[in-house]
């Protein structure tokens, strides 16, 4: 009877019209912020939750993410540090034929045909690769990652990041810079030359410099960049400062006659640091695959068609479902019906807690996909939701240098219903129009029930 003898307590749930109606009357409440599941997962959730391995598996598996010490070991070509097999392709996201490509993976596949001289003009390479003449297989089955359409060719150069804790390596292709680049379909002769300038002066360049230097911690660089206004994605601005400032005396030593060159073109592109954090999440990420019963995700990637996962406990098996076009700021007279579907191996960096998981970092970065500062740093926090752990050594000083929400689980998210948050540049839909804007975009929710529901099935088998 006390119920009645007192003023009411009164707790909310779900939608809020209720608890607009008790603070207009001055009722105090407190809010419950609680979110159905997903639906359709609600069976799945009991089977996977009740499996006994899992919560050990998960904790092991974040445990060797988070573990992971990457470092900068070398610059190799692809051909060289991938063992690629004869005329093959890497492409970013999950599995793709041509017939589904969209205009930037068409337009970057063309380029590298003729980078690698294998056709002499447009049109034969794309008879080429329409034939299945070319082979075409993610950069994620082969330990590589790639931003936007992500296309590695045999005579590309690769950041080697090689994990001192578990043993383990990871690639990611050179950053052209900006403009009209391969990586958003163009393939015209400015970016052709480009390429080949690449080949024949940075790579070797930076190889050289790595020999002399030896490798460089891009843990510790990571992590004071967070302390400096990066995020790691989309905004790598003080990261690419501090790589340079520690290549720039082995770069003069090594390669006096390219080594200005060299500089003033990594200098003149705040994003070249991104290649060699996409390797690092890679490397981190990897270390905590295949770990049976966890539900883990170590894998978010997109193709510019189809949006994948891959879960620890689930293989190297890919869960999709359509790409969206991220919502943000467009440049110039574009829009969003000049955009294409969401594209690249860079969401590698939400998938190991930085990115859009580490935008309270980096308020500089809503000038760049939008919204307000308050914005960036309800993106991190809803993060923690979804997420295992939190990153030991990489901190955000806004939030009292809390660790950036790491090792998003599978459950996690069916049972909030709360998406994984990213931040991307947004690719023109037309080969060869470049960049056209960034924003955030969410992934499809398919891709993580149809992961549940695989894991549903591995838990009833045991």
């Amino acid at each position: 009877m006390s119920l009645l003898s007192g003023p009411p307590r009164v707790i909310t749930v779900g939608a809020e019209l209720l608890g607009e109606a008790l603070d207009a009357q001055a009722v105090p409440r407190t809010a419950v912020a609680w979110r159905p599941p997903l639906p359709g997962t609600a069976g799945a959730l009991t089977r996977v939750l009740l499996d006994p391995r899992r919560a050990a598996a998960n904790e092991r598996a974040v445990r060797r993410l988070t573990a992971a010490r990457p470092h900068l070991a070398g610059v190799r070509r692809a051909a060289e540090a991938l063992d690629l097999p004869p005329r093959t392709f890497l492409h970013a996201g999950p599995p793709i034929t041509w017939d589904r490509a969209s205009g930037p993976m068409r337009g970057a596949l063309i380029g590298a045909t003729l980078l690698e001289g294998w056709a002499a003009d447009e049109r034969e390479a794309n008879d080429l690769l329409a034939d299945g003449r070319i082979a075409l297989e993610p950069c994620h089955h082969h330990r590589a990652v790639g931003p936007m359409a992500g296309v590695v060719s045999p005579s590309m150069w690769m950041f080697e990041v090689r994990d001192e804790e578990h043993g383990g390596a990871a690639y990611c292709s050179l950053n052209e810079g900006l403009g009209k680049v391969l990586r958003y379909g163009a393939y015209g002769p400015e970016v052709l030359d480009r390429l080949r300038w690449m080949d024949a002066v940075l790579g070797p360049a930076l190889a050289a410099a790595l020999r002399v230097s030896g490798p460089i911690d891009l843990g510790a660089l990571i992590a004071q960049a967070l302390q400096m206004g990066d995020e790691l994605h989309n905004r790598n601005r003080a990261a690419t400062s501090l790589l340079l400032r520690e290549l720039a005396p082995a770069l003069v030593e090594a390669a006096p006659g390219t080594a200005a060159e060299v500089l003033r073109f990594a200098g003149g592109n705040d994003h070249f640091f991104l290649n060699a954090a996409m390797a690092a999440a890679k490397a981190g990420t990897d270390a905590a695959r295949d770990i049976p019963g966890s539900s883990l995700v170590v894998a978010m990637a997109r193709n510019g068609t189809d949006f994948g996962v891959q879960v620890s406990g689930l293989g190297s098996q890919w869960f999709t479902g359509p790409a969206g076009v991220p919502d943000g700021l467009y440049l110039g007279a574009y829009g969003p019906a000049d955009a294409n579907p969401d594209i690249g191996d860079s969401t590698i960096t939400e998938t190991a807690g930085l990115g859009g998981f580490a935008m309270a970092a980096a308020p500089a970065i809503v000038r760049f996909v939008g919204g307000e500062v308050g914005d960036a740093v309800a993106a991190t926090r809803s993060m923690y939701e979804i997420t295992l752990a939190e990153h030991p050594a990489y901190q955000i000083p806004g939030l009292g240098f809390r660790g950036t929400p790491v090792g998003i689980d599978v459950t996690l998210v069916a049972r909030t219903g709360v998406l994984p948050v990213v931040n991307t540049g947004i690719a023109g839909r037309v080969a060869g129009t470049g960049q056209v804007g960034a924003g955030l975009v969410s992934p499809p929710a398919e891709a993580f029930t149809k992961a549940l529901a695989a894991l549903t099935k591995r838990a009833a088998i045991q």
